[in-house]
C-alpha cells in the first residue's frame, strides 16, 4: 500500500483512480462495506483504489472542545487500512488551509490533478470545501464535466439503526463490548509499543505496561479487565487504566496496564490490550497510598470478570 501524506503531491499520483472519501475511526463495519465497494468497482475497472482520510480529523480542527474521542490512534487506523487491499491511502493533512479551499478548487484539485479519478464514493449526507459549500449534487455536477462518476456509500444498519462510530463509541464508554465487537466485526483493542513510564506503579507493587497514546483524546476513559496480546503470541489477563492519570497530576494520555499475577518484561514490545469490562470511571486519588488499595480492588474485579467463560481468551 501507497501512503500519501499532507495537502498533497505537486504531480499527478494515478490516472483513473477509484477514491473514497471519510473519517475511518473505527474501521467498523460500515467502513468495512465502503471499502469493500471499493476494491469491487475498482477490480471492474482496472483502476487502482484511493481511500482519502484525514489527520486531525475535520471536528478536531474546527471545534476540538466537542470533538468526540478517538477510536483508534493514528497509527492504528493507518494499519487497519493497510490491510484491507487499497492501492493508496492518502492521509490529508486538515488544518487551516484545506478549510479554506473552496469545494470546487479541491475536487480539481485533488480528484481530477493528482487522482484523475475516474469513480467516486461518498455518503449522500457527504460536505466538503469551505463554509462546507460542496455536496454530493456538485461532485456529480463536477463529475460530468470532469469524465468520473459518483455513486453514493451504502448505509449499513442493524435493528437499533446506522452503524457509526459514534454508536461504536457509546457502547464502548458504557461497557457493553459485545455490542463493540458486534457493530466492529471483531474485538476491540489499543495497539502500542510499550515505554518505560515514571515507575510509580511498580513501587506500589502495581508495575504496568505504559502505552503512550498522543495528543488527540482517546474515547475511552477508565478502569477495565481484558486481555494484553504480545507480538510473539503470549496472551496475558490485564487492569488497565486508560486516561490522564489525575492523581499524579498526569499531563499525557496513557494506557497503564497491569498483567495479573505475573511480570512480564514487556518494554519495547508491541502489544495490543483489548478491554472487555468497564471496572469504573478515571478518578483522582488523594495519595498513592489510596491509589494503591483502590488498584488492589481493581485487580480483583479483573479477575472475577475475566473468569466470565464469555470473556476468556481466544483459543
Amino acid at each position: 500500500m501507497r501512503l500519501l501524506r499532507g495537502l498533497g503531491p505537486r504531480r499527478p499520483v494515478y490516472s483513473g483512480a477509484v477514491v473514497t472519501i471519510g473519517n475511518f475511526d473505527g474501521f467498523h463495519r460500515g467502513h468495512q462495506e465502503v471499502v469493500s465497494r471499493l476494491l469491487a468497482a475498482g477490480q471492474s475497472l482496472r483502476a487502482p483504489t484511493v481511500l482519502i482520510t484525514f489527520e486531525p480529523l475535520p471536528l478536531e480542527f474546527f471545534a476540538p472542545e466537542r470533538a468526540p474521542g478517538r477510536l483508534q490512534r493514528l497509527r492504528d487506523r493507518v494499519e487497519f487500512l493497510r490491510g484491507t487491499g487499497v492501492d493508496a491511502v492518502w492521509l490529508m493533512r486538515f488544518g487551516a488551509t484545506l478549510a479554506n479551499e473552496p469545494a470546487e478548487a479541491f475536487v480539481e484539485r485533488v480528484l481530477r490533478r493528482t487522482l484523475g479519478a475516474r469513480h467516486v464514493l461518498v455518503g449522500d449526507d457527504f460536505r466538503f470545501g469551505k463554509g462546507r459549500g460542496g455536496d454530493y449534487g456538485l461532485l456529480e455536477q463536477m463529475g460530468r464535466n470532469l469524465g468520473f462518476t459518483v455513486e453514493a456509500t451504502p448505509t449499513l444498519a442493524d435493528s437499533e439503526g446506522r452503524i457509526s462510530s459514534t454508536r461504536v463509541r457509546a457502547a464502548a464508554q458504557a461497557g457493553d463490548f459485545d455490542r463493540v465487537s458486534w457493530l466492529l466485526g471483531r474485538r476491540y483493542g489499543i495497539c502500542g509499543r510499550v515505554s518505560h513510564g515514571d515507575k510509580r506503579g511498580r513501587l506500589i507493587g502495581f508495575p504496568t505496561a505504559n502505552l503512550r497514546l498522543g495528543v488527540q483524546p482517546m474515547a475511552l476513559r477508565g478502569v477495565f479487565a481484558g486481555w494484553l496480546f504480545t507480538r510473539a503470541g503470549a496472551i496475558h489477563p490485564a487492569v488497565a487504566n486508560i486516561g490522564w492519570r489525575p492523581t499524579v497530576a498526569g499531563t499525557e494520555q496513557r494506557l497503564e496496564a497491569h498483567v495479573l499475577d505475573a511480570s512480564p518484561d514487556l518494554y519495547g514490545e508491541l502489544v495490543r490490550f483489548e478491554p472487555l469490562a468497564l471496572i469504573r470511571g478515571e478518578q483522582r486519588f488523594e495519595s498513592l497510598d489510596a491509589l494503591k488499595a483502590q488498584i488492589a480492588l481493581d485487580a480483583d474485579a479483573a479477575r472475577a470478570a475475566l473468569a466470565n467463560p464469555s470473556l476468556q481468551q481466544p483459543a
